[in-house]
């Protein structure tokens, strides 16, 4: 039976050793981070996602700044907020929640943000970055999986990684930032033939496709570590909806070696490595060389 990896609790002790580096900032050098988080419109599972935000943000120490507009905000207005937001000294970290409404472009506001403040990782530059090996900000999700992986294997390199999923949230940058451990990695999705055979070579299997428990342990390598990324919404009994990964949890965890559930696995990781993402750009701002790690 699988390993449970156990999400929530390391995202905990991060979230503490958060706190702790900015008490010392705060303390040594008089700088107090900022996230400024931006929402626009009334999407309910949005407005959640943006009040645990600012509630861990703040329990961290750091500045909270949330800026909620109407769904009826154009793309401009948004661009003005951007750059108020990027002269800001007080700022060190900006997010705007997504999805965006139609009238707006997302990529647009994306990259209007400034990259040494962009928490979310997700600027041209910083994808760039990224993928050539260079420092900077590292989408926050895929940086949480690494973290979990590193946490039970130690050294990933030499393993045999395969990715299910190529989005530029999750798929892509996770690709590199295992290359990055030295990692052989095949990134797999819904065109890639013999799917199931290719993920059962995989010494590490990272499943972010977004279709419920579509991976089952008839496709998982014995002893092999899985990150489960989807969160999907199905329905349960007596009419109500669980939460389900990517990955059918109850045949996996009988092959698997160390398996993450959902929920409690990577979801955790987000908004901690949001926290660590804004302190980084934080110390970057005053050149302070400051370990998180």
């Amino acid at each position: 039976m699988a390993e449970k990896i156990d999400g929530k609790a390391f995202a905990q002790d991060l979230r503490d050793r958060v706190g702790k580096a900015v008490a010392q900032l705060t303390k040594d050098y008089d700088l107090v981070p900022g996230l400024a988080v931006v929402l626009v419109g009334e999407d309910p599972a949005s407005q959640v996602y943006v009040r645990n935000k600012g509630k861990q943000t703040l329990e961290a120490g750091m500045h909270s700044f949330e800026h909620k507009l109407p769904v009826t905000t154009s793309e401009t207005e948004l661009l003005e907020l951007i750059a108020t937001l990027n002269a800001d000294p007080d700022v060190h970290g900006i997010l705007v929640q997504l999805p965006l409404p139609k009238q707006i472009d997302s990529h647009a506001v994306i990259n209007a943000i400034d990259p040494n403040k962009d928490v979310d990782g997700f600027h041209l530059i910083n994808v760039g970055r990224l993928s050539t090996g260079a420092a900077g900000l590292v989408p926050c999700t895929p940086l949480g999986c690494l973290m979990l992986l590193k946490d039970a294997l130690g050294d990933l390199s030499g393993k045999n990684a395969v990715v299910v999923g190529r989005s530029n949230i999750v798929g892509k940058p996770m690709a590199a930032l295992l290359l990055a451990e030295s990692c052989t990695v095949t990134v797999a999705h819904s065109r890639t033939q013999n799917l199931e055979a290719v993920c059962r070579e995989a010494d590490i299997l990272v499943a972010a496709v977004g279709r419920p428990e579509m991976v089952s342990g008839e496709w998982i390598k014995p002893g092999a570590v899985v990150i489960d990324v989807g969160i999907n919404r199905v329905d349960g009994e007596a009419g109500k909806t669980r939460l389900v990964g990517d990955v059918d949890y109850s045949s996996a965890e009988k092959v698997a070696g160390a398996i993450t559930p959902v929920p409690g696995g990577v979801g955790p990781m987000t908004i901690a490595c949001l926290l660590r993402n804004t302190v980084q750009a934080a110390c970057a701002s005053r050149d302070i060389n400051f370990d998180l790690d």
